[in-house]
């Protein structure tokens, strides 16, 4: 049978710039059998073993392309979900039973075969999406995001607590999100890993959505099912390192292949895995051509870039003499700049409307700034300034907020330098740092004011938003990826009040173009008075092109303040948008009244101010 793969692919494989890269290497079905391809170029030998052959390795040997490195070899007669491995022998001779890395389908856990899959059958129905997110402006846009690890978001109980499948994610967690008017789901662990444990951040099949849940049609069907209710999906996604299992990545064909043979340069001690060798170029064009894929084949609307400080550090996590600088005798890894470029390039100019996020925890600049300015082409930054020093002053008993009121303020400094999303993720409620409301102080009633200010605080905050799942009902255990969420906690008045208080904040925020539409830009945001620390009183606005105006109170102590003067820009009457304390939050009640009239008294920089009062541990948001 003529060979699926023609010259040029493998001039732009080696070259590194093959942007279908999935329709050349792996396994690709035809109705005769299959065509099976895998790089190894510094393999003595390779097969293909299966279901199909016993394993064994004598009867299907493959045959190189030239001097490309590529193995190939047709199978008659394989069929749908056979399962395979290549079976290489390194120039010493040294047996390695490996699975695909192109592999679109494989087992998870214990048992690490790749699976035949054929993902040209699937039909779409999301074009109206589709076409939307083209045409999307993100920037100037509602951004909400629910953080779903989908193993432990809930699990079905009348059948031995497994994990749910992908239809029945789909049935459940679809509503639940849309209901909550969260605009996105970001889910972590798709890529198929084989360790429960690394929550999907050891990852051994790029290319295959894991089949813990489901098939790969079954995970389109959930993104399919998503866009038709109006909710984006984001990923996870890992080109930081990956892990050292026999049947993965690591030394693949005997040779330090997808890795640096350097430990210095290619091992996370940290971690215990391996660093991708960024500056080859097959290995560039597998990890670029990987991000294409989720987007191009999956409808998948952003990518969530795991760990990029440890990708441009050289000497990230390590201590003097462990680590090899680059040609300039700089820190920086020049090769994963390079990389990073690319890759945003790539994924903006195929697939407008997506976007790729950086959790990127330095003061590198520029990270969601254009390639052409210098920038590393990112569309957002993950906010962990913020979350750092909000977490630390919300975990200061009130009487003592007075003495760290610029932590609470100093966001607003930098809150312009990225493009931020403010982000209380899953890493900041496990490995004993306690749940979002174990990390509030005082007694339960206060636990749970503290907490409904602090996502009241966030959702006004400049920057798009994420939540991890859990913290919008109050879970009370830290997270664990093992189990299901305390789905029974709905039983208490203010787990549920706090859900109601996601959901209105979600729709206030989405409602109102003074809360999103200049995210990123310093017009949208002004002081009304930050300076009040003896009163631990926050006093800003929000505002958008069109001169809509959302004023906004914090009073971070359990006193409530009476008679609050507030400065206004406009004359007229005011209302209440959002109140914290609300009876239906399960807060104390402590209104602000139900309507104000501004007087002409100038206050706060402002030509007019209104008087209200401020409920305790609570967020008052007011607007004409």
């Amino acid at each position: 049978m003529t060979s699926p793969i023609s010259d040029q692919d493998i001039y732009f494989f080696r070259e590194g710039t093959h942007q279908r890269l999935w329709e050349v290497l792996g396994a690709h079905l035809t109705p005769e059998g299959c065509h099976f391809s895998v790089w190894a170029p510094n393999a003595r030998d390779v097969s293909v073993i299966g279901d199909w052959n016993d394993w064994d390795g004598r009867v299907h040997p493959m045959q190189m392309r030239g001097e490309s490195g590529v193995w190939e070899l047709f199978v008659p007669g394989v069929k749908e979900n056979a399962h395979y491995k290549f079976e290489l022998h390194d120039q010493h001779g040294h047996l390695r039973v490996k699975s695909d890395p192109m592999a679109v389908y494989g087992q998870h856990g214990a048992a690490t075969a790749s699976l035949t899959f054929d993902l040209k059958r699937y039909r779409w129905s999301d074009g109206e999406w589709m076409q939307r997110r083209s045409q999307a402006d993100l920037y100037h846009s509602p951004m909400s995001i629910y953080e779903v690890h989908p193993g432990s978001w809930k699990r079905n109980m009348n059948d031995g607590g497994r994990w749910l499948s992908y239809r029945e994610l789909a049935d459940d967690l679809i509503p639940y999100v849309k209901g909550l008017g969260f605009t996105h789901i970001e889910l972590m662990g798709i890529a198929e890993h084989p360790f429960d444990g690394s929550w999907g951040y050891q990852v051994t099949g790029y290319y295959a959505p894991t089949s813990r849940f489901g098939n790969p049609d079954e995970f389109r069907e959930f993104v399919d099912r998503c866009h038709q209710n109006g909710i984006g999906v984001i990923l996870d996604w890992v080109p930081g390192h990956f892990p050292k299992d026999d049947h993965g990545l690591a030394k693949f064909d005997g040779s330090a292949l997808y890795e640096h043979a350097d430990p210095r340069q290619g091992e996370h001690m940290d971690w215990g895995t391996l660093i991708f060798n960024y500056g080859r170029t097959e290995v560039k064009n597998f990890l670029v051509a990987n991000a294409l894929y989720w987007l191009d084949q999956f409808h998948i609307d952003g990518l969530r870039v795991d760990a990029v400080a440890s990708m441009l550090y050289l000497d990230y996590s390590r201590n003097a003499g462990e680590w090899v600088p680059n040609y300039l005798g700089g820190r920086e890894n020049l090769d994963a700049i390079a990389f990073m470029r690319e890759l945003n390039s790539m994924c903006y100019a195929n697939h407008p409307g997506t976007t790729i996020i950086a959790e990127e925890s330095t003061a590198w600049g520029g990270v969601s700034r254009p390639v052409s300015t210098g920038g590393l082409g990112f569309g957002f930054k993950w906010n962990m300034g913020w979350m750092n020093d909000s977490l630390r002053y919300m975990q200061k008993e009130p009487v003592h907020r007075k003495y760290h009121h610029g932590e609470a303020s100093f966001s607003m400094i930098y809150a312009y330098d990225e493009n931020f999303i403010l982000v209380l993720s899953h890493d900041e409620v496990v490995h004993g740092k306690g749940s979002l409301v174990n990390k509030m102080p005082g007694d339960r009633w206060q636990k749970f004011a503290n907490l409904r200010m602090f996502l009241a605080w966030m959702w006004m905050h400049p920057g798009k938003k994420l939540l991890f799942m859990g913290g919008e009902f109050g879970q009370w255990n830290e997270w664990k990826h093992d189990a299901s969420l305390d789905w029974h906690l709905f039983l208490g008045e203010e787990h549920s009040g706090l859900q109601r208080l996601v959901k209105d904040l979600n729709h206030l925020y989405t409602s109102r173009k003074a809360l999103h539409a200049w995210d990123h830009e310093a017009g949208g945001f002004f002081w009304l008075d930050a300076n009040d620390a003896e009163g631990s009183v926050f006093a800003f606005a929000r505002t958008s092109p069109d001169g809509d105006k959302v004023y906004v109170l914090v009073n971070a102590t359990p006193v409530p303040r009476k008679g609050y003067r507030a400065g206004v820009a406009d004359a007229g009457s005011y209302r209440e948008l959002l109140n914290t304390d609300a009876p239906i939050y399960a807060g104390s009640g402590v209104s602000a009244g139900a309507g104000f009239q501004a007087q002409d008294v100038p206050w706060q920089g402002q030509p007019w101010s209104i008087v209200v009062d401020l409920p305790p541990l609570g967020v008052l948001v007011l607007g004409r």
